[in-house]
């Protein structure tokens, strides 16, 4: 399975800095953990919807990486989240699901729905996860939004 991360050329690396020191809908601070998407729009539409267009950095890389088939997996389905599950900030229920996750080091991937797009879905890698070193990341590619996106 192909996923993707757009990021910058200087956060590039697969560690979970920016999730260790910030959070995320499905990870508390200190925790690390990496966030891909299942296609590369996914992505640039995570990446959009937490852009400030006065902060966003000029140079963006879109990274590719392939799973292997026989990687094992979790997943979060819709129908077991809270109702307010899409709201921001998100709710508490959210982020303990992926401590539990990463603590429970059982799997390197968390498959998760996506807040902007429910029906498609993010993944979560756990960067200190014994089979990190299976995944065959691809060379950071320059990425950059079409203009238009920034109309007022």
């Amino acid at each position: 399975m192909r996923v993707w991360r757009i990021t910058t050329p200087a956060h590039a690396g697969f560690d979970g800095e920016g999730a260790r020191q910030f959070g995320s809908r499905w990870t508390p601070r200190g925790i690390p953990a990496v966030f891909t998407s299942a296609t590369l729009s996914l992505a640039a539409l995570e990446r959009f919807v937490h852009t400030d267009t006065d902060l966003e950095p000029a140079s963006l890389v879109a990274i590719s990486v392939d799973i292997p088939e026989d990687v094992a997996f979790d997943s979060v389905e819709v129908a077991h989240l809270p109702a307010d599950w899409r709201t921001f900030p998100p709710p508490p229920a959210l982020i303990a699901i992926g401590e539990r996750w990463v603590q429970a080091f059982q799997t390197l991937v968390l498959s998760v729905p996506s807040a902007v797009i429910p029906h498609e879905r993010n993944f979560l890698l756990n960067p200190r996860h014994r089979e990190l070193a299976r995944l065959a990341v691809g060379r950071p590619e320059p990425f950059s939004f079409d203009p238009r996106m920034w109309k007022k």
